[in-house]
C-alpha cells in the first residue's frame, strides 16, 4: 500500500479547517489536503515575511478559503467554524520560537493556551465538527534530558514560555475531551506532539535550517547556537501524515484514538553541529562558527520522543531518514532560490513524490 492509497480516498471532499495555514506546517499541510481533494478552509494571521513567505510563494490560498483572523479572537474563530462547516479541524495556529516566547511571553500563551481554548470551544458548538486534531509539540514534556524517549504519559512541563504553552495546551485538550466529548455527538478529540520538524519553505527566525539557507545564499558565515543540543529531526511531510492518518482514525473509530500521540523519526536523534554540517555537504557551501559557550536563553540539551504507540495502533512509522530529509529540504530552497516561481511546483512535486511512497 502506498501512501495515496491509505488517504486520499478519505480526504477527497471533506470538509476540512487547518488554522495557521499561512504558517510553515500549517502551509504544507493545506497543500495536501487539497492535493487530495479535500474542500480546505483556514484561519491564521497574515502570513510573516511578505512576499517571501511560504505561503505567498507556495500559493498556499489558491484553491481554498482562506480567513485573515487572530486565533485569540474567539468572535472571529466561531464565526469561521460556524461559515465553514468543518468535518475535520488540525489546529496548528502558534507562536512557534522558543527565543521569541523569551521575549513576549503574554503572546505566546495568549496564542498557544487562550487559541487552543477558542478552537475547542468553537468545535463543540459547530455540530459538523467529528474529528480535531491539536498540534501542539514535543517540548511540552517536563524535560529531564533523559536518554530515553518520552511517553505520552510522562508528565507535562517545559522550562520556557514557548514548552509551557505547550504543555499547558495538552491539559486543555485532554480537559476538553473528558469534559464535552464522547457525549453522543460523535465529537472525537486528539493531540499530536512532534518538533524540529524540517522542509522547504520555513523561513523563521533563530531557527537551524532557515538561519542555515539564509546564511548560505548571503556568503556569511553562520554562527551556531547549542551545538551540542539533541533532537529529533523529521522532514514536514512525515509528522503530517500522522497527523492527517490521526484525523481519519477519529472520524472512523471516534473516542478510541482520541488521546496523545508522538510523531517522531525512528532514527536516533542528532546534534545540532551534525545536522548543520550535513546540510553544508549537501548544498556544497556555507561555512560554520561553533561558539565554544551560549549566552542565550535556556533550551534543552537533550530530547528524544518514544513513538511505539503510533507505531502499533496507527500503523504509522516515519518514511523518511535525516539524509532523505535534508536532501528534500535542499532540493526545494535551492530550486526557489533560483526561482521564486518555482515553490508551488517543487512544494506539489514533493508531495505527489511522497504519497507514492510505500507504507
Amino acid at each position: 500500500m502506498v501512501v495515496r492509497t491509505q488517504l486520499e480516498c478519505f480526504y477527497r471532499d471533506k470538509a476540512v479547517l487547518v488554522t495557521g495555514h499561512t504558517g510553515f506546517k500549517g502551509g504544507w499541510l493545506a497543500v495536501w489536503l487539497k492535493a487530495m481533494g479535500a474542500k480546505v478552509s483556514g484561519l491564521a494571521l497574515p502570513a510573516e515575511n511578505g512576499r517571501n513567505s511560504f505561503f505567498r510563494r507556495a500559493r498556499v490560498g489558491q484553491g481554498m478559503d482562506s480567513v485573515i483572523a487572530d486565533v485569540q479572537d474567539f468572535d472571529s474563530v466561531l464565526k469561521t467554524f460556524k461559515r465553514h462547516r468543518p468535518q475535520v479541524v488540525f489546529h496548528c495556529a502558534a507562536q512557534a520560537l522558543v527565543l521569541r516566547s523569551y521575549r513576549d511571553p503574554v503572546e505566546t500563551y495568549g496564542t498557544n493556551v487562550m487559541g487552543s481554548v477558542h478552537v475547542l470551544e468553537a468545535a463543540r458548538r459547530t455540530p459538523s465538527v467529528r474529528a480535531v486534531v491539536i498540534v501542539t509539540s514535543d517540548k511540552c514534556y517536563e524535560n529531564r534530558n533523559w536518554e530515553r524517549g518520552y511517553l505520552e504519559d510522562d508528565a507535562m512541563g517545559g522550562y520556557d514560555p514557548y514548552s509551557s504553552s505547550k504543555g499547558c495546551a495538552e491539559l486543555i485538550t485532554a480537559a476538553y475531551r473528558r469534559s464535552f466529548a464522547g457525549d453522543g455527538r460523535g465529537l472525537a478529540i486528539a493531540s499530536a506532539r512532534a518538533g524540529n520538524v524540517i522542509g522547504g519553505g520555513d523561513w523563521a527566525q533563530d531557527r537551524l535550517i532557515p538561519d542555515l539557507v539564509r546564511g548560505i545564499s548571503r556568503g556569511e558565515v553562520i554562527a551556531i547556537r547549542n551545538p551540542g543540543a539533541v533532537r529529533p529531526w523529521q522532514h514536514v511531510l512525515d509528522p503530517l501524515r500522522g497527523y492527517l492518518m490521526l484525523g481519519r482514525r477519529l472520524w472512523e473509530n471516534g473516542n478510541g484514538f482520541a488521546e496523545a500521540w508522538n510523531f517522531g523519526p525512528h532514527e536516533t536523534s542528532q546534534s545540532v553541529e551534525e545536522v548543520a554540517r550535513q546540510l553544508i555537504r549537501l548544498w556544497g557551501s556555507g561555512r560554520l562558527k561553533i561558539a565554544k559557550s551560549s549566552k542565550s536563553p535556556h533550551e534543552a540539551h537533550y530530547l528524544k520522543l518514544d513513538c511505539t504507540k503510533a507505531r502499533s495502533l496507527l500503523g504509522w512509522h516515519s518514511l523518511l531518514s535525516l539524509d532523505d530529509a535534508l536532501r528534500l529540504t535542499v532540493d526545494w530552497y535551492r530550486t526557489v532560490n533560483l526561482d521564486g516561481r518555482q515553490a508551488a511546483a517543487k512544494t506539489g512535486d514533493q508531495i505527489q513524490r511522497y504519497m507514492d511512497l510505500p507504507c
